[in-house]
C-alpha cells in the first residue's frame, strides 16, 4: 500500500497543476491512472471504472477549491455566469452519477474522446477577433446557461472530470477571454465534483454483494478514501502553482496549449477503450 500512496501523490501533483493551468479538475488524468493502479492492486473488474470515477470526483472538490481561490484573487471568475450554471451543474452531476452506476462506460468513453478531440481541433484553428477582453454577445440566456450547466454536469459526472474540458471552450466561444474562461471553469468544478462524488458514494452502496466483499478496506461506496486523501493533498498545492502560471501566459499561447491537451486526451480515451481491439 505504501508504494501506491506515493503513486497517488505523484498523480495528484500533476493533476493539480493541470487544474490550475487549464481550469479542469484533472479527472482526464486521474481516472486512467487510478484505474491502472486499482487494477494492479487486484480490485474486481466490475468496480474498477466506477471507483476510479468516484474517487476522481472526490479529489476534484479539493482541487477546484484551491484553483478557484487562486483565480478569484485575480478577478478571473465570472460569478454571475457561475450562479446561473450552478443549479444545472448540481442536478446534472447527480443524474450522471446515477447513469454511470448502471451502464458500461466504453461507448460513452469513445464519444467523449471524439468530442474532446473535435473541440481541441476547433480551438486550435478557429480565429478569435478578441482574446484580451470579454464579449458576451454569444452568451445564452439565463435559462440557457442553466441548461448548459446540466449538460456539462451529466457528462462530467459520468467520466469523473471537473468539466473544464467542456466548460473552457464553451465559455471561450461565448465571449470570455481565455483566462476568465479558465477561472470560471475552475469554480464550476466545485458543484460538479461535490454532487457527483455524493452520487457515487450513495449509488456505490447498491453494488453486487460479491463485488463489494472483494473490495479492499478504505473503499466507501465508489470512493477510495486513501487515494482521495493522497491525491487531494498533493493537488491542493500544485493547483495554486498552475493558477499563477496561467495569468503570465499570452492568451493565444494558452488557448493552443489547451487545444493540444484536448487532442491528446481525446485520442487516449478512444484508444484505451475496449471497443477498439488491435
Amino acid at each position: 500500500m505504501d508504494i501506491y500512496i506515493l503513486y497517488y501523490l505523484i498523480a495528484g501533483s500533476f493533476a493539480g497543476l493541470l487544474a490550475g493551468l487549464f481550469g479542469i479538475g484533472g479527472g482526464m488524468i486521474i481516472v486512467p491512472i487510478l484505474i491502472h493502479l486499482f487494477k494492479a492492486q487486484g480490485f474486481p473488474q466490475d468496480a474498477l471504472t466506477h471507483i476510479g470515477i468516484g474517487t476522481s470526483l472526490a479529489t476534484i472538490i479539493v482541487t477546484s477549491i484551491s484553483s478557484l481561490r487562486a483565480h478569484n484573487s485575480r478577478g478571473a471568475v465570472n460569478w454571475s455566469i457561475w450562479k446561473r450554471m450552478a443549479p444545472g451543474l448540481v442536478l446534472g452531476s447527480l443524474l450522471g452519477a446515477a447513469i454511470a452506476s448502471v451502464i458500461h462506460g466504453n461507448s460513452l468513453q469513445v464519444i467523449i474522446g471524439v468530442g474532446a478531440f473535435l473541440v481541441g481541433l476547433k480551438m486550435l484553428f478557429m480565429k478569435n477577433k478578441s482574446l484580451e477582453e470579454d464579449d458576451f454577445s454569444k452568451l445564452p440566456s439565463p435559462i440557457g446557461q442553466t441548461s448548459l450547466g446540466g449538460f456539462i454536469g451529466v457528462v462530467s459526472s459520468i467520466f469523473g472530470i471537473g468539466g473544464g474540458t467542456l466548460t473552457v471552450p464553451i465559455l471561450s466561444y461565448c465571449g470570455l477571454k481565455i483566462q476568465n474562461a479558465v477561472g470560471t471553469s475552475a469554480a464550476c468544478g466545485f458543484p460538479i465534483a461535490s454532487a457527483g462524488a455524493i452520487g457515487f458514494l450513495v449509488f456505490g452502496q447498491f453494488i453486487d454483494p460479491g463485488v463489494k466483499e472483494a473490495l479492499p478496506s478504505g473503499v466507501l461506496g465508489f470512493v477510495h478514501l486513501y487515494a482521495f486523501i493522497s491525491v487531494s493533498f498533493a493537488s491542493f498545492f500544485t493547483a495554486r502553482i498552475g493558477a499563477k502560471i496561467v495569468h503570465k501566459l499570452p492568451a493565444t499561447t494558452l488557448k493552443k496549449a489547451f487545444a493540444g491537451l484536448l487532442l491528446i486526451v481525446g485520442v487516449k480515451l478512444v484508444l484505451n477503450s475496449d471497443i477498439f481491439i488491435f
